[in-house]
């Protein structure tokens, strides 16, 4: 039965998931497959969505053991809109740092998820804007205002469009990587080098869905760049600044893990465990408290510059790095001063 088919017998379905299984793809049962991808789903919903015929693979309904294939079209209909699209204004405090009649500059906190998703419908940036602003514009992918975004605990500066031009405008200076910016970042260990450049295509890992990966030889992914400069050393970790040449997804995160840097306290890329330094307790102990200090990946997206849309004037905003990642700072900096008397 096409997906067709299915639509004329239930009315209408709407599309949950799409993704086109990579040509090494290994046989794989669907229900292990979309488990890779969705996030926060369990594997029970995902087999009782394939028994009720909401999963197909190339437009045909399959069962939870089907096994998927190199380039299979795996997709989720269900016969409700995705809770994203649903989307509903709610009146939360937005830490606003510029805003005019074409654009909003807003400094996110931790915690708070960019736009609804699988498992995030409320409370996100985009409830608060839609409520802050009417008629926000859509992006390509049906997401009001948004040119670009950050991870849920990265904290920092976001762009907001308000019109359809500055849509146009600034999506277009993010395409033509004009824009400026700048990531504070704590990693793990002592790098190298005062200043340098990451470079590698980056895609989906293979091995863990949720992750993304390096693929230097460029045989995968999308290229990317990352400049980067220590600001500051201790001894077991590295504070660094960012620069981001291309803005693709876990960027910083999955550059510095592939070149040995994991970000401090990153858990999906590991930075959640003790990756340099000693093996006695008492330091075992004080990265522990650090975790306990800043439970979130180092990360801070401090400046953000562009061209107005409207005047041509270039604007840059910097934030402060929050508190958090200032009293980890601490920490290592007392740590270090106390091991070298």
């Amino acid at each position: 039965m096409s997906l067709e088919e299915i639509g004329a017998e239930n009315e209408e379905f709407y599309e949950h998931f799409n993704h086109v299984a990579p040509s090494g793809q290994a046989p794989l049962r669907v229900d292990k497959f979309l488990m890779n991808f969705i996030e926060n789903a369990t594997r029970n919903k995902i087999q009782q969505a394939a028994k009720a015929g909401n999963v197909l693979v190339n437009d045909k309904p399959v069962k939870p053991n089907y096994k998927v294939k190199p380039n299979d079209v795996v997709r989720i209909v269900l016969a409700h809109p995705p809770h994203e699209n649903l989307l509903v204004a709610e009146d939360i405090p937005l830490d606003i740092v510029f805003e005019d009649d074409d654009v909003m500059v807003v400094n996110k906190p931790v915690g708070m998820v960019v736009h609804p998703g699988h498992g995030n419908y409320s409370g996100t940036l985009v409830n608060g804007l839609i409520h802050h602003i009417e008629n926000l514009p859509a992006n390509s992918n049906e997401r009001p205002g948004l040119v670009h975004r950050i991870d849920k605990d990265t904290s920092g500066l976001l762009v907001v469009a308000k019109t359809e031009f500055a849509m146009a405008h600034l999506s277009k200076q993010f395409y033509d990587r004009t824009t400026e910016r700048l990531y504070y970042a704590i990693v793990w260990g002592n790098i190298d080098e005062e200043e340098g450049t990451i470079e590698g295509n980056i895609g989906r890992s293979l091995k863990n869905r949720l992750q993304m990966s390096v693929f230097p030889e460029g045989d995968f992914g999308k290229h990317a760049v990352t400049h980067y400069k220590v600001v500051e050393r201790f001894s077991y970790v590295t504070l660094v600044q960012c620069k981001l040449e291309t803005g693709r997804t876990h960027q910083i995160r999955a550059h510095f893990k592939h070149i040995g840097h994991t970000l401090f306290n990153d858990e999906r890329y590991g930075g959640n465990d003790v990756l340099k330094g000693t093996t006695f307790t008492k330091y075992k102990q004080f990265v522990d408290n650090c975790f306990k200090v800043l439970p979130r990946q180092a990360l801070h997206a401090k400046t953000l510059g562009f061209e107005h849309p409207t005047t041509g004037e270039f604007l840059r905003f910097n934030s402060e790095i929050p508190q958090d990642m200032v009293d980890c700072l601490e920490k290592w900096r007392s740590y270090t001063i106390n091991q070298k008397d």
